[in-house]
């Protein structure tokens, strides 16, 4: 058996990918859940009344709380992957004071560098392969309007993805990222309840004329970490339904 670290993953698309690997591992929660001190909300009950999945709860950009995770992930079985999802979400135009920009960009961007970090000393201390997926988004490419610093963000996680594949690669260390499209969380649900017409737009701008589910994700997600992608490092992989692929038509109605 094999164990995974998933930051973020008490909710979404990391829950989704936490409930995907726990198939065939171990897997340790990294997230910031409720406040310190207080038990876990039911919903994050549930997930960790799977015995194959233990919860650490904590800041992913902390590299203390990151090393705690993995460790704890080593006790189950050796550790094998690690996924940076967590992500923060904070609107700020380029025209606010450059301090809280950068902090905002910098807010995303820790928890990436933080986990790669960790992962990657783990890996590197017992001398053994292992495989790092990022989560990124179509905004890394093409950003939507007043998302500045998610999309700074998620650009440089990109970078970083290829630097660390490149750097690290030689000792069987992989490192790849999904651009992710709309995806069906509780974030986008509770959108959708505020914004009627918001599935039509959606369908719009994917393709596939839906937005993804979290199970799609993981699935490309554990594909990633898996022995089948061992010849795939450095890539950014779209998992967007197309949405990245397509252009506005200037001729449609």
């Amino acid at each position: 058996m094999r164990s995974f670290v998933v930051t973020g993953g008490g909710r979404g698309v990391g829950r989704a990918v936490v409930e995907r690997l726990a198939q065939g591992g171990h897997v340790v929660v990294l997230d910031l859940v409720g406040e310190p001190g207080e038990p876990p909300s039911g919903d994050i009950r549930r997930l960790t009344d799977d015995p194959r999945v233990t919860l650490v709860r904590g800041d992913a950009a902390d590299p203390v709380t990151a090393r705690r995770a993995a460790d704890a992930a080593e006790d189950r079985a050796p550790l094998a992957g690690w996924v940076n999802n967590a992500a923060v979400f904070r609107d700020l135009p380029v025209t606010a004071p450059p301090g809280e920009v950068l902090a905002a960009v910098s807010a995303n961007l820790a928890l990436a560098i933080t986990g790669c970090h960790t992962a990657v000393g783990h890996f590197l201390r017992y001398r053994r392969p292992g495989a790092v997926v990022n989560v990124s988004s179509h905004q890394a490419q093409r950003p939507v309007r007043g998302a500045l610093p998610y999309a700074t963000a998620k650009g440089a996680i990109e970078a970083l993805t290829r630097a660390v594949a490149v750097d690290h690669g030689p000792a069987a260390i992989r490192t790849n990222a999904v651009a992710l499209g709309s995806v069906e969380t509780e974030r986008y649900e509770r959108y959708r309840q505020e914004h009627p017409d918001v599935d039509r737009q959606m369908a719009a701008l994917h393709p596939l004329g839906r937005v993804g589910t979290g199970r799609e994700v993981a699935d490309v997600v554990a594909f990633l970490l898996s022995d089948q992608a061992g010849f795939v490092n450095g890539a950014v992989l779209p998992v967007d339904g197309g949405r990245a692929a397509q252009g506005a038509d200037p001729e449609a109605v």
